[in-house]
């Protein structure tokens, strides 16, 4: 990682993330933030995450770095002074971070108390094909500010106030080398000692339990998804065997509370249409079998209808009253 306190904006941090499109690909994370005139929130706090879980804490009321998973306790057994190590890192980064937002302050010729200064940063691996990428990204009160190419190995500055920091970036050529070898060596190195600590909760799969719920016979046919795990699905409705594309409304990936994730695909279709004809498929990264969810003829009482699959393909349908 890169710290340069006396320079205006800034501390390069090295990074590394990975993020599964596949079941074989995992990535190693680490957000950021730092910020003024923000009541009851700490002016830096740190957070990191492989494969989308939290795997460690630091802010700056604690003042201490500590693993958020008890198998993030093994990494010190390889290095006993791994925790305090990275306590002094962020106390150091804490400091240096206040003082950019100074710089970007006068650079954005602001004058408020209330700013936020964010970077993430990380790596990926596909433990398949070996494969590895990084990538790191800055931002300032909710925008983009500069981001590194690690193809290209340059930095890309999406805000004019930002390309007096990019030409300074570019130049130091020893720092990109730097973090050329950080993304794809030793990230990666990383990211593969966490994954094997975390085998056991991050290699699981779990299959969701999937409903089919409507609200009354003429709003579209909601299939959700729910406690799956890894978050590396899809889900799709088909016709006659065949994907539909049209007529489908896909929701976002969002995490449950037990770390499990949920999703729904939204289908619309008239009140003539024979119902046979569809079903909803969830895929899950890593398990062969499709868990399909087929739509038969909705019973509807006072406007609401649910119909619950147990995850053969059978169902059984239950009306919702209002309460």
């Amino acid at each position: 990682m890169r710290q340069v306190p006396m320079e205006p904006l800034i501390v390069t941090l090295l990074t590394i993330s990975l993020h599964g499109a596949a079941a074989v690909t995992h990535s190693l994370k680490y957000f950021y933030t730092a910020s003024t005139g923000v009541p009851n929130f700490p002016e830096f706090v740190s957070v990191g995450l492989v494969d989308e879980v939290v795997i460690s804490h630091y802010d700056s009321n604690t003042r201490r770095a500590e693993p958020k998973q008890d198998w993030m306790s093994k990494v010190t057994e390889d290095e006993p002074q791994y925790w305090e190590r990275h306590t002094g890192v962020f106390m150091g980064i804490q400091q240096v971070y206040k003082s950019n937002i100074g710089h970007l302050k006068q650079r954005f010729n602001q004058t408020g108390d209330v700013h936020i200064y964010q970077v993430m940063y990380g790596c990926e691996w596909d433990d398949e094909t070996d494969e590895v990428n990084g990538y790191e990204q800055y931002g300032y009160d909710g925008e983009d500010f500069i981001s590194f190419d690690l193809k290209t190995e340059t930095w890309v500055a999406p805000k004019q106030q930002a390309v007096i920091t990019k030409h300074k970036w570019d130049n130091d050529k020893s720092e990109i080398a730097q973090n050329k070898h950080y993304y794809t060596q030793h990230c990666p190195e990383y990211l593969k000692k966490y994954v094997n600590y975390g085998s056991s909760v991050l290699l699981r799969t779990e299959l969701p339990s999937v409903s089919l719920l409507q609200k009354t016979p003429s709003s579209p046919v909601s299939c959700h998804a729910t406690g799956f795990y890894p978050d590396r699905a899809t889900l799709f409705w088909r016709k006659d065997g065949e994907e539909l594309h049209e007529d489908v409304d896909l929701g976002e990936i969002l995490p449950n509370h037990d770390g499990t994730f949920q999703m729904s695909a939204d289908l619309k279709l008239s009140s003539a249409e024979d119902r046979t004809r569809y079903d909803c498929v969830f895929q899950l990264s890593g398990v062969k079998d499709d868990l399909v969810t087929r739509l038969d003829k909705v019973r509807s009482n006072r406007g609401e209808t649910e119909i619950r699959s147990d995850g053969d393909g059978k169902h059984t349908f239950s009306s919702l009253s209002p309460l």
